[in-house]
């Protein structure tokens, strides 16, 4: 099949419908953003670390007063707050032997907050 048929393929299904295709191709998501966007929706798609992340948009917290909270145990939450770490969606803070955690930037609890906005049923 040439292109001149997928073109006249298409104008037949689209009803003559004009799209310039390369300048949406020239637009286009390198692979590499593409590839970093959808590791982050996988990281938001665990509910234990979404858990963790609304937790966080409350407070700064430590593995501890996590642990608590969630009613988990500390390696689960050592876990997941590691996977959230390397994801940069928390960052840590140490004081002493105390290590804080809390979301990494304003980005994260924008995306997490417009996310639960959306999801809402009125």
């Amino acid at each position: 099949m040439t292109d001149k048929t997928l073109v006249d393929a298409c104008d037949e299904t689209c009803n003559g419908t004009a799209v310039d295709i390369t300048k949406i191709q020239e637009k286009l998501l390198p692979e590499s953003a593409a590839t970093d966007l959808a590791d982050l929706f996988k990281a938001l798609g665990d509910p234990t670390r979404v858990r963790i992340i609304h937790t966080l948009l409350q407070s700064e917290l430590c593995v501890h007063d996590l642990c608590e909270v969630l009613g988990m145990g500390q390696s689960a939450i050592s876990h997941q707050l590691r996977s959230l770490r390397n994801m940069r969606i928390v960052k840590r803070r140490k004081v002493g032997k105390t290590v804080f955690y809390s979301l990494d930037d304003e980005h994260v609890e924008q995306i997490f907050v417009q996310t639960l906005q959306h999801l809402k049923h009125d």
